[in-house]
């Protein structure tokens, strides 16, 4: 399996060239466009992309595995991320989690098997004052609780 940015992508990596100074600073745009492009990142696109910045591809593969936001694996089409750190904790963040696995009939880091939905626990989502809270692919869920995280799975369905 190999991996090519399509055409209007090509076209944008050639626009982003002129405005950095550098190649190797293209890595965090083009890991988007790839994510973009297919719906996660893989081993082949993580190639490309250290091939066009001029980078060593565990360079590239460093920082795709730094950020929560790229993902190396195919996702669901709706992917939940549930907030993991102290303030969500505190206000029933595990209850939450029980709900939605108790819904879905999956664990932390699995698919559905229709491919609809993929559980992700992450660090902080910057809403600690309304938690607990997940981010819907790119929606804010805040204030949940068991019972209204399944009413929002159920109307995804």
């Amino acid at each position: 399996m190999s991996f090519n940015f399509n055409d209007d992508n090509l076209e944008k990596i050639e626009l982003l060239k002129s405005k950095y100074p550098k190649v190797q600073a293209l890595s965090l745009p083009l890991l988007w466009m790839a994510q973009y492009q297919d719906g996660f990142i893989s081993l082949e696109a993580i190639q490309e992309i250290a091939k066009i910045c001029e980078t060593p591809m565990m360079e590239i593969y460093k920082v795709s595995t730094f950020y929560s936001m790229f993902n190396l694996q195919k996702l669901g089409k709706y992917h939940i991320q549930l907030c993991k750190t102290l303030s969500c904790k505190l206000c029933n963040k595990d209850d939450v989690l029980k709900s939605i696995q108790n819904e879905l009939n999956i664990q932390v880091g699995e698919s559905t098997s229709d491919g609809l939905f993929t559980l992700s626990q992450v660090e902080c989502l910057g809403s600690c004052g309304t938690s607990p809270v997940m981010q819907l692919n790119e929606t804010y869920y805040e204030n949940l609780t068991p019972i209204s995280i399944v009413e929002i799975l159920k109307a995804l369905k």
